[in-house]
């Protein structure tokens, strides 16, 4: 029965909820991030470097069988070997802009966190024993302050 109850309480934490949360988000974050790259980004790199996608460069490392479409599912569906290198710089580019996406939200959340005020300490109370003296004291000067003023009529 502990272990089954030290099980509960680490799956009850914090902690543990906060990272699953994080890690679903982040899963369809990575989606969207991945939907910019292919979708946007690629596709305007692909027109600047005079390819129409980059998804199609690769290197074919065996003889492409005559009639195959030139195009990298095609050469993979015929059996030839290749080195997908569009794909990679598609991956990268994804990787490199998450990474990225990232910090820049690290950052902000730190910059947020450094700018919320520190809550004003409470005003501890007096300690009566202190406000017992303080009370001597001023009565003690009072009466210091009585003999003298008596003092100076006489």
């Amino acid at each position: 029965m502990g272990l089954i109850t030290e099980f509960k309480a680490f799956a009850i934490k914090g902690n543990v909820i906060d990272l699953a949360v994080g890690v679903i988000i982040g899963a369809a974050f990575s989606k969207i991030v991945a939907s910019l790259v292919s979708d946007l980004i690629m596709p305007a790199f692909g027109v600047l470097f005079g390819k129409l996608d980059f998804s199609n460069l690769f290197i074919a490392l065996g003889k492409i069988p005559e009639g195959t479409v030139m195009t990298l599912d095609a050469v993979k569906q015929a059996g030839v070997p290749v080195l997908a290198y569009g794909n990679f710089i598609t991956v990268a580019l994804n990787f490199a802009i998450l990474a990225f996406i990232i910090f820049i939200l690290v950052k902000q959340i730190n910059r947020l966190r450094n700018q919320t005020p520190a809550p004003a300490p409470e005003a501890v109370a007096t300690p009566e024993d202190v406000l017992l003296l303080r009370e001597i004291r001023d009565s003690l000067k009072a009466k210091l302050s009585g003999n003298l003023t008596e003092e100076k009529t006489s």
